[in-house]
């Protein structure tokens, strides 16, 4: 009995010790030469990943167009890069350069200052639909709620798609959706 109870305390502490080991706070992510372990790279998300093969998401398409540097830009200061590299599906209204230059003056520069993120971002999610709309899905007044709640309708008439007040200039498909390339910004 006495040999039972010594191993049921020896076990007891082994599980103590144990138990007390996963819970100590993690050591420093920084090795001996002040900089972060390799590993640090898989922890930057979905944007991170490196696949030349495969057919390119809704930001890669953005990064490779000439004509979106600004959405690039504003996606990459509201921190939705990852967000838009997921599964998705995603549908994704992309105002050229143009369109952010038509904006009123200061509101690009304005909407860049860390306190108006939040609108930034809502202006940006605007410009998203959760979901694949193809160009042969699409029907005249077709209501979209997009990711940021607000609703944007769909017009199609004579072969020429609308988003608003935004005309469709082209599309390009993405391995997590589509993109629709627009000439205005949409103001939720």
């Amino acid at each position: 009995m006495k040999n039972f109870l010594k191993l049921s305390l020896a076990g007891l502490f082994l599980a103590h010790i144990i138990f007390l080991s996963s819970c100590a706070e993690p050591q420093s992510n920084k090795d001996s030469s002040g900089s972060a372990p390799a590993n640090e790279a898989a922890k930057a998300g979905q944007s991170a990943v490196q696949d030349e093969l495969s057919e390119r998401n809704v930001v890669q398409i953005a990064v490779g167009s000439p004509d979106h540097k600004t959405l690039v830009k504003a996606v990459t200061h509201a921190g939705l890069v990852d967000a838009l590299s997921n599964v998705g599906p995603f549908t994704v209204f992309a105002p050229v350069d143009a369109a952010f230059e038509a904006l009123p003056a200061g509101t690009l520069e304005s909407l860049m200052k860390p306190e108006n993120k939040n609108q930034l971002i809502s202006i940006l999610e605007y410009h998203v639909f959760v979901g694949v709309i193809r160009e042969d899905f699409i029907g005249d007044g077709m209501n979209l709620n997009q990711v940021n709640g607000k609703n944007a309708k769909l017009i199609k008439s004579d072969g020429k798609i609308m988003i608003n007040d935004a005309t469709v200039l082209g599309s390009v498909k993405a391995s997590n959706g589509i993109v629709y390339v627009i000439d205005k910004v949409l103001v939720p």
